[in-house]
């Protein structure tokens, strides 16, 4: 692959997007190219971060098994995500692990070889701290959302997230089980299936074989900002 061609690739959120040619042509001399299947895992948690990984095409379910043995998703990466760097960055087990949903591509670069190219342009290690300080803040908003919202709001959040955020003809909620759309949201799937059993009836949603389609996204919004 040449710099053009994943410059063109890359999304404006990719924390990558703002780098120049040259900088894409280094990062691409210390990289390798692999295929993903669906349902592969591509990164699991503690395992060793002796790399990290670049999104080509595709999207991974990011999640980490808890203590108490439950499935927490984190979030669903897209074209352009980095994913893995947190072990890269500080030598310990990786914190969570990553599953394509669909067949894509992704870019492995070497813990040894990433160290190097931010060593070479600092530049973009700032844009991959930033983009890490953005995720804490959504980690902070999940807090507040599970503590200041009734399960309602908080599902319509989600639900309204996934939405806003699809890219790549990929359109996420509508391809969500509605189990794994609990795990997404830390709800029962009794409580899943009640609430979009509701929101349903009501013509917000459209249900068709276990999978969701938002038909009113306006009043979705509106239930997402409503308190308890």
């Amino acid at each position: 692959m040449q710099a053009e061609e994943l410059a063109s690739l890359l999304p404006p959120s990719s924390v990558l997007s703002e780098c120049t040619l040259d900088e894409l042509r280094d990062l691409l001399s210390r990289a390798s190219f692999h295929k993903m299947r669906a349902g592969e895992t591509i990164l699991e948690q503690g395992g060793d971060g002796d790399a990290l990984l670049v999104l080509i095409a595709g999207v991974a379910r990011v999640s980490l098994v808890a203590s108490n043995g439950q499935e927490i998703v984190l979030d669903y990466a897209e074209r352009g995500a980095v994913l893995g760097e947190i072990a890269v960055f500080d030598g310990l087990p990786r914190t969570a692990s990553a599953t394509a949903r669909y067949p894509g591509q992704y870019m492995r670069v070497t813990r040894a070889g990433f160290e190097g190219f931010i060593s070479r342009h600092p530049n973009v290690a700032v844009r991959m701290l930033r983009e890490m300080a953005r995720r804490l803040r959504q980690t902070n908003e999940t807090i507040e959302s599970d503590r200041a919202f009734a399960a309602g709001p908080r599902l319509a959040r989600f639900l309204k997230r996934l939405t806003d955020q699809g890219a790549a003809g990929h359109k996420l909620a509508g391809d969500l089980s509605q189990g794994e759309l609990g795990n997404f949201v830390g709800m029962s799937r009794e409580n899943i299936n009640r609430q979009l059993a509701q929101w349903a009836d009501a013509g917000i949603i459209e249900l068709a074989q276990g999978r969701i389609k938002v038909i009113d996204g306006a009043y979705l919004a509106q239930i997402a900002e409503a308190g308890d």
